[in-house]
């Protein structure tokens, strides 16, 4: 089957679709579910780190199967995965609103982990990451854009949980994503040639300009799975990253709970929780543009920065006062946001696009291990002292050492003159 040639490349469409699926799943399921943590430690009496368990055996989970899912996308596409996932996803949220004790509460949270592993950045990025080449940088940081966009949930859910508790509230997103995702995800498709294109848009008649022929990766080069995580540069890139993915598990976790220890009132705490996410629209298109044309470790490395000063805002607001707020939101959004799409550029750099979805697979399973620590440890610690007190402090710490990583990860250039001397 071929698309008839238009206007718009049809990879635009998968950029959109995506973008949409990724609002919603993450406003649901990521940045939303601090607007619950109130109320069923209301309603049951559990303790911050028995809640915040539920979003590390989520992290678990993906981690656990996102490289297997990864394959998948090789292999079946991302289509059947996204629709899967979607209808998973509803089926837990419909758990979730019969919970009534600590243990349906987790195996709904299972659920919805296998749900968003089925549907996830890593399948939307490989379903965008087929159809891009030159333009993957652009493409990425708009898709990706979605996950921040799903901040404008966080007051929709407050609203909803506030006029119909939190059990109506869980129907009603169950609902939803079946309604908006289900028709979404039958616009995905797998690789632009088996539809009579190439990636960008170019058609195989095409005569592409030399100069830009050189910035294509030639498939030939592109590197075997198990080669990949043997590398140098796997392990850089996966360990520089995991500290971010620790710290802003736990910061999208306990934001609510954390603003409500410090007098802050629900709803002025809603609207951070939507602003983080937001800003981080501007970090993650805006390097994922950036990264088409600079060195991308190097914007790896100032994200991690910008992230470690919005929690040392964050940290101490309680000593310097609420305005503190202001450059938290911006430096952990831009922050937060910037290293996502980069996170996938520079997978597809150094390994190429054949086994693309396989790779970023194991990198997010890898890095969603920092999110099955993150928010247990913050609900630890407040369950302990009464405060959160050094925790984002800690994370900062842990930041800084993530930039040194990746600073001192490989070049692209020095990289691939090594492995073309490996047998």
């Amino acid at each position: 089957m071929n698309f008839k040639p238009s206007k718009v490349f049809y990879g635009w469409w998968i950029v959109g679709a995506c973008f949409l699926i990724a609002m919603y799943t993450s406003g649901a399921l990521f940045h939303g579910f601090t607007a619950i943590f109130k109320p069923i430690t209301n309603e049951f009496g559990w303790s911050y780190t028995q809640i915040s368990f539920a979003q590390s055996i989520r992290g678990l989970e993906v981690s656990l199967v996102a490289p297997l899912v990864g394959i998948l996308v090789d292999r079946w596409g991302p289509r059947k995965l996204i629709f899967g996932g979607v209808c998973i996803t509803s089926i837990g949220l419909l758990l979730l609103s019969r919970t009534n004790s600590l243990s349906v509460f987790y195996i709904a949270a299972v659920l919805t982990a296998i749900g968003m592993s089925s549907s996830g950045t890593w399948v939307t990025m490989a379903a965008v990451g087929s159809w891009f080449r030159r333009k993957m940088g652009l493409a990425t940081g708009i898709m990706v854009c979605g996950y921040g966009a799903g901040g404008f949930l966080v007051p929709v859910m407050v609203k909803l949980i506030d006029t119909y508790e939190w059990r109506t509230t869980m129907v009603i997103l169950a609902i939803g994503i079946l309604i908006i995702g289900l028709p979404l995800s039958l616009m995905v498709r797998h690789k632009p040639e088996q539809y009579g294109y190439l990636p960008d848009g170019e058609l195989p008649s095409t005569t592409i300009p030399e100069v830009e022929v050189a910035a294509i990766p030639d498939p030939k080069a592109d590197t075997e799975v198990k080669r990949a995580l043997k590398s140098r540069v796997f392990w850089h890139l996966t360990l520089a990253l995991t500290p971010q993915f620790i710290a802003i598990g736990a910061v999208i976790t306990h934001v609510m709970p954390y603003l409500s220890s410090l007098g802050i009132t629900r709803s002025v705490s809603g609207l951070v929780a939507m602003a983080i996410p937001l800003m981080s629209i501007s970090g993650r298109f805006g390097f994922g543009w950036l990264s088409d044309k600079f060195d991308k470790r190097r914007l790896s490395a100032d994200a991690l920065a910008i992230l470690a000063l919005g929690l040392l805002c964050f940290e101490y607001i309680p000593a310097g006062g609420t305005w503190l707020l202001v450059p938290a939101i911006i430096f952990l959004g831009i922050g937060y946001g910037g290293n996502i799409p980069i996170m996938a550029l520079l997978v597809r750099e150094y390994f190429g696009r054949n086994k693309f979805g396989t790779i970023i697979g194991f990198v997010w399973g890898i890095l969603m291990l920092g999110n099955v620590t993150g928010p247990p440890i913050s609900g630890w610690v407040f369950d302990n002292w009464g405060n959160y007190q050094g925790i984002w402090l800690a994370f900062a710490g842990l930041t800084a050492i993530g930039i040194f990583i990746m600073l001192n990860t490989p070049t692209v250039k020095a990289w691939s003159r090594k492995t073309d001397r490996t047998p």
